[in-house]
């Protein structure tokens, strides 16, 4: 059995129902509606636990009754939790902001750096995926790569190198940068075993820049009902199928099935629609 280590955020998510989509000096109503798990660390490795895989954390949690509660969630659903750190002091809710039409905004709480563990077993894993920053992080990607394990990541907000095999990020965080050249740019974070820098799209599907031109791979029709974990519920697909040894326009097919179900439903997780689904 696959073994993967995700490397992202635990989170407790706020959810704030908005009455209307936000606009500067708007006065909006909100229903709330309590608090869950999420986080890219659940969004990503819920789904390859239900592929199949053995899903550890490396992430961090305050030392309060809440980094206990999110805890013993990941730990319900499967996940061992053994190297997620627990830093001195509360663990900050993140606000979603849920306009009507499924899209959201996120209110971020200010949080220490992650701390890495001092010995780390690159061998211990098949895959990692990483979706955070982190100081000796590139380090860390490197020693892994290094043993042959599948390194996954996303494109970190800092540019920041992030030695893997495949990169990903979004149309919106990319329009960010003045680029003319996707995948020089992509090597330039991932490094020279790069395989695929790949930009998801929305509705348009997603984008696979490689050394030997581009992949397109359309998306899979689906109501938007809450976007949230999208992007992380893509990678787990994407990882699923590589770790099969898929090739790359089936492993994108995969990832957008896979993403379809998350916008589908009303969850920071992916929906059990997806759970059926993987073990039909």
């Amino acid at each position: 059995m696959p073994h993967a280590l995700i490397i992202a955020n635990l989170n407790c998510d706020q959810i704030l129902r908005l009455s209307r989509p936000l606009q500067s000096g708007a006065r909006i109503h909100y229903e709330e509606e309590g608090y869950r798990l999420g986080g890219g660390a659940a969004n990503t490795g819920l789904g390859l636990l239900w592929a199949g895989h053995q899903v550890s954390l490396l992430s961090q949690v305050g030392s309060d009754s809440r980094g206990d509660w999110l805890l013993d969630e990941a730990r319900e659903l499967g996940f061992n939790t053994s190297l997620v750190h627990r830093h001195v002091g509360a663990t900050q809710p993140l606000q979603l902001l849920m306009e009507p039409n499924g899209e959201r905004t996120i209110l971020r709480p200010n949080r220490p750096r992650l701390l890495l563990p001092q010995q780390f077993d690159a061998n211990a894993y098949q895959a990692i995926y990483v979706n955070l920053s982190a100081e000796r992080l590139p380090q860390l990607m490197r020693q892994a790569v290094n043993a042959g394990s599948l390194v996954v990541a996303q494109l970190p907000k800092d540019l920041a190198q992030r030695p893997c095999h495949y990169l990903l990020t979004s149309n919106d965080d990319l329009a960010q940068h003045e680029i003319s050249d996707p995948w020089a740019f992509g090597q330039q974070i991932g490094g020279e075993q790069l395989r695929a820098f790949i930009v998801t799209q929305g509705e348009q599907g997603a984008i696979a820049y490689t050394a030997e031109g581009q992949l397109h791979c359309p998306a899979i029709a689906a109501e938007l009902v809450d976007s949230t974990g999208a992007g992380d519920c893509y990678a787990g697909g994407l990882i699923d199928a590589l770790l099969k040894q898929q090739p790359l326009a089936h492993a994108m097919e995969d990832a957008a099935r896979w993403a379809a179900f998350a916008i589908s439903s009303n969850s920071s997780l992916p929906p059990v629609s997806l759970q059926h689904y993987l073990r039909r």
